[in-house]
Formats: C-alpha cells, sequence, structure tokens
C-alpha cells in the first residue's frame, strides 16, 4: 500500500515536521539515516517498482539542471488546511517537477489531483489545535530556513517502512 515519491530533501526543517509526523502517525518516521522528512516534492505518487531504464530517465531529466540555493520564510496554507512553507526561488522546482512530468507522463503529480501543484514544504494541518500563527510560532526559531538542492531522493512511504531507494546529484 506504500508508495514512491521523488523529492528534495530539506534537513533544516527536519526536527519539527519528525515531530508532527510522530504526532499524527509515528509508523511514518524512517531508521533510515538518508530518509530526511521535510521535503519539497518534485513528482508524487511516482512508479511502485521502478526499472533500472525509469531510473536512467530520472537521471537524464535531472542532468542538465545544476544545484541551486533556496530559503524558505513564505507561509501558506491550501483550501485543505495543509499549511506549508513555499520556497523561494520557486521557479527552479517547478523546472525540475516538470522535467520530470514530462519523463513520467503517466504519473500525474499527486495523481492528477492538482493541475498546477504548487512547491511547497509540509509543515502541518489546520484542526482544533493547529493553525497558521501556532505553526509560524512553532518553527519561528528555524525559519528563515536556508537550503541548498542538491540532490533528488526517491524516497519510499509505507507504515513502517519509509527509506530512501535512490538519490542523485544535481550538478
Amino acid at each position: 500500500m506504500g508508495h514512491s515519491v521523488l523529492v528534495v530533501p530539506v534537513p533544516a526543517l527536519d526536527p519539527f515536521v519528525r515531530e508532527r509526523t510522530a504526532f499524527y502517525d509515528a509508523s511514518f518516521l524512517s531508521a533510515d539515516p538518508a530518509f530526511v522528512n521535510s521535503h519539497i516534492t518534485l513528482l508524487g505518487p511516482w512508479l511502485p517498482t521502478p526499472g533500472e531504464l525509469d531510473l536512467q530517465r530520472v537521471a537524464d531529466a535531472l542532468d542538465p539542471v545544476p544545484a541551486f540555493d533556496f530559503t524558505l520564510t513564505k507561509f501558506g496554507e491550501f483550501p485543505d488546511g495543509l499549511i506549508y512553507l513555499r520556497p523561494d526561488p520557486v521557479a527552479p522546482f517547478a523546472e525540475l517537477s516538470a522535467r520530470l512530468v514530462a519523463a513520467f507522463p503517466q504519473c500525474p503529480p499527486y495523481g492528477g489531483a492538482f493541475p498546477q501543484p504548487v512547491p511547497h514544504l509540509t509543515l502541518d494541518r489546520r484542526c482544533d489545535t493547529v493553525d497558521l500563527a501556532t505553526v509560524r510560532a512553532a518553527v519561528s526559531g528555524l525559519v528563515p530556513a536556508h537550503g541548498r538542492a542538491e540532490r533528488v531522493d526517491l524516497q519510499w512511504w509505507d507504515n513502517d517502512d519509509c527509506h530512501v531507494r535512490h538519490s542523485w546529484k544535481l550538478n
């Protein structure tokens, strides 16, 4: 029942995201030291069992893209209550996603639920005790967060089995 995603890991916010993940469902915490819960999704769900040719197509799609720096300072909330940070600049993430979608048109982002996905890092979800203000306060010591997109990870997400299956370095 698990799924794979192609992501840019963001270690700077991992302590907070791991804490919130544990609050909701600790079975999605990973013992894999390469696995970073805090990430910006580029394409997911992706192929459940990619072969060598699929991995090479990802490498080819990512090959021309250089590593880049980004900052996370802009909070937002989607209509479904998902609270997030948007990266700045956003264009390199959109480019990476577009390249991967072009290479794998059978894998529309978020299963096609959002025709124009917004690159973001998920922090939490609105509920009776959580809103944008409480999340902002909770991450005040971590934001602004600075990151460098140096690699793309193929992560597998499943209860008690979250791990990195492959990584590609950006040039």
